[in-house]
């Protein structure tokens, strides 16, 4: 992976992948990237915490390897699994005399037969890659812990090959989206950073940069009318993904303006609740002005 020498440099070449960060991101990005640590992004939904990751990954062109994480995984989903199916029809295809040999046995748990999962990939992959551990939040307390121990030695023991570490580590981007307090302990092995809503001005550059073929006056009406619906009590706010998709989706409807009729038709872009679309609505001379 090619190497930033300064949060100026950081801050390029996320533009140059269409993602404007501010300069604590960037330094917050630089920092991981010199010093070897895991960052740990926090924010809302829609924010960019995963996007960056992807930006990065491009502007470096090393391939990026993501565990997205869910409730009840566990560390074989994370690291590795045998293909039992096909170890099953090895064994079957042999020769009584072959199956008694230990070559033949050593094979059977060879890589061959071997799942590669996230976890694993990144380990032999090293700093050619960037490793996404995507929503962190929605596993539980013991595949946590887990992931501590990996972030901290980044090697695997795998019983029947040996232990395999990394040769050089990758950049490791952990997100969450707070819907438990992550430990202590996997928050001081890491470099943390808060993604909060851009204002206005960074949201409209964000928005051109995503979708340069929008016109630039309705750019900034819709992320101003986007800036005044975080303003009501949502359930759940818009992120800056709704407002590029809001501007799109206008944009494909050939509207030049953003007024009260064209919003409440296309309202389904920006807002993802029932509860919510009831409340823009009865709030529409408010967010459109």
């Amino acid at each position: 992976m090619g190497a930033l020498n300064s949060v100026e440099d950081v801050t390029q070449t996320l533009a140059s992948q269409a993602y404007i960060a501010d300069r604590g991101l960037s330094t917050s990005v630089y920092l991981a990237l010199s010093l070897g640590r895991p960052l740990l992004l926090e924010g809302e939904p829609g924010v960019g915490k995963t996007e960056i990751s992807k930006a990065l990954a491009a502007a470096f062109n090393v391939e990026l390897i993501r565990l997205q994480c869910y409730e009840g995984i566990d560390a074989n989903q994370a690291l590795y699994e045998w293909d039992y199916t096909a170890q099953l029809l090895y064994v079957r295809t042999l020769s009584s005399e072959q199956a008694k040999g230990t070559e033949a046995l050593d094979d059977l748990f060879g890589e061959r037969f071997l799942i590669e999962r996230p976890l694993l990939k990144a380990v032999k992959a090293g700093n050619r890659c960037i490793l996404l551990i995507d929503e962190v939040d929605r596993s539980d307390d013991e595949f946590e812990a887990f992931l501590l121990e990996v972030l901290s030695d980044f090697q695997v023991t795998i019983p029947e090959l040996g232990t395999i570490a990394a040769e050089t580590r990758p950049l490791v981007i952990v997100t969450s989206n707070r819907t438990r307090d992550l430990h202590d302990a996997l928050k001081r092995r890491c470099l943390y950073h808060w993604i909060d809503y851009p204002v206005l001005d960074r949201e409209v550059q964000i928005v051109k940069a995503r979708a340069p073929e929008v016109a630039d006056g309705l750019v900034r009406k819709v992320a101003s009318a986007v800036q005044r619906m975080r303003r009501l009590d949502m359930a759940k706010k818009p992120g800056v993904a709704e407002t590029i998709d809001w501007a799109r989706a206008l944009d494909f409807l050939g509207a030049s303006n953003l007024d009260a009729k064209t919003a409440d038709e296309t309202l389904g872009s920006v807002v993802k609740d029932r509860d919510d679309l009831d409340l823009v609505r009865e709030s529409m001379s408010e967010v459109i002005k």
